[in-house]
């Protein structure tokens, strides 16, 4: 009997095992969970910053909710991750997933609901933010079809490490997602486009100015971390997307000047109406949609006016600069994968090489165009061959 997987399951089935197995020496600290199996893992960040990290449960009144019938209106939750200050560590940190859409993404998958030890994060619940000198740049994550919040945590987390605040964003009914009533949301065959992703962020981004300005947008009004609105600096706000959020991305920056720079994680870059030009920095990181392969990457290409670069890792796939690159792999040491068919989920590209792209290139974009410093992006670098730059 042949079993077709799709990408969503094979990471379910990860997820399902609860079981990690090294992977060299990036591989090293899983262990079991008390009283149970144990635990995949994170990489953790390499920033100087303990990473704290709140939940926000978001009610845009201005668009009803199609599901829900009359009365009831657009609802999303979202995480801010941000730099923690010293006693973050008397915080709990949090999960990859929320147990109970973690159970739903493992049973859309066929796997028993109870069965999975998801991840845990560097991001510690609640904790103060980290008092500092001045304001901290603001970044916005989109993920991709059928995706969650949390899957770029790699990136998030690093971000957030360095100096950044970073909101992320779960798209109702494209992702799964928990509100705080218990109310579950899964994919359904509603279309969804990234122009429903861009409208989303662009909500979010007045929920952002809403904390800058000592406000809580929560629905429930649940307390917010010590200090959390006074770290945003709204005149610095950067947006990144994984597939169809790397598409958002673009649209979002088409419709809102506060997004002052953009990078898309292998986006198809089709929408309709498309793209326009764009005169902010914009970065590409490809792996199968490239613009020699799809025509819609190239024309986006063509609309870039300002500060543009295309950097793609050789034997990267569609999810290799997402957290599914780490995640993957050790499910495949466990149920005995070949390395042939882990190629045809990952591609070629080494995990823990992997990491270490997406932890350094999202960091130095955001870096040069936020904050203005760094150059690893000026030409190829010798300490990441596998990154090639496409002119």
């Amino acid at each position: 009997m042949t079993i077709t997987l799709t990408r969503r399951h094979l990471l379910a089935a990860a997820l399902a095992t609860g079981v990690a197995v090294p992977l060299g020496d990036a591989g090293r600290g899983w262990a079991a969970a008390p009283g149970g199996p144990a635990r995949l893992t994170l990489p953790p960040p390499t920033g100087p910053h303990r990473a704290g990290t709140v939940s926000l449960h978001l009610v845009d009144r201005s668009r009803p909710d199609p599901v829900a019938g009359p009365g009831h209106y657009r609802e999303l939750m979202a995480s801010v991750w941000y730099p923690a200050a010293r006693d973050a560590r008397r915080h709990p940190v949090v999960p990859w997933m929320p147990a109970a859409p973690l159970r739903a993404l493992l049973v859309s998958a066929g796997f028993d609901a109870d069965a999975a030890a998801a991840p845990l994060t560097a991001g510690h619940e609640g904790a103060p933010a980290l008092r500092t000198p001045g304001r901290l740049p603001v970044i916005v994550f989109s993920h991709g079809n059928d995706g969650h919040r949390a899957e770029a945590t790699i990136v998030v987390q690093e971000l957030a490490s360095h100096g950044y605040v970073v909101v992320t964003v779960d798209h109702t009914y494209d992702g799964f997602s928990e509100f705080p009533d218990g109310r579950l949301t899964v994919p359904n065959d509603l279309s969804f486009t990234p122009w429903d992703s861009t409208h989303d962020i662009r909500f979010v981004l007045d929920r952002i100015e809403d904390l800058a300005a000592g406000r809580n947008p929560d629905a429930e009004r649940r307390p917010l971390p010590a200090g959390l609105g006074a770290a945003l600096d709204l005149r610095r706000i950067g947006m990144f997307g994984w597939s169809k959020g790397a598409t958002a991305t673009a649209l979002v920056m088409n419709q809102d000047r506060r997004v002052r720079a953009g990078l898309g994680f292998d986006g198809p870059m089709q929408s309709q109406p498309p793209v326009t030009d764009l005169d902010r920095p914009f970065m590409l990181m490809t792996a199968e949609f490239t613009r020699a392969a799809e025509p819609s990457v190239e024309q986006f290409w063509s609309h870039l006016r300002g500060w543009r670069l295309n950097v793609q890792a050789d034997g990267a796939a569609h999810s290799s600069y997402c957290d599914h690159q780490w995640l993957i792999p050790q499910l495949a040491r466990i149920i005995g994968m070949s390395d042939e068919d882990l190629a045809g989920w990952i591609g070629t590209l080494d995990p823990a090489r992997a990491v270490r792209i997406q932890q350094a290139y999202p960091l130095a974009f955001f870096d040069l165009h936020l904050r203005h410093r760094g150059h690893l992006l000026n030409r190829p670098n010798p300490a990441f061959p596998e990154v090639q730059f496409i002119v």
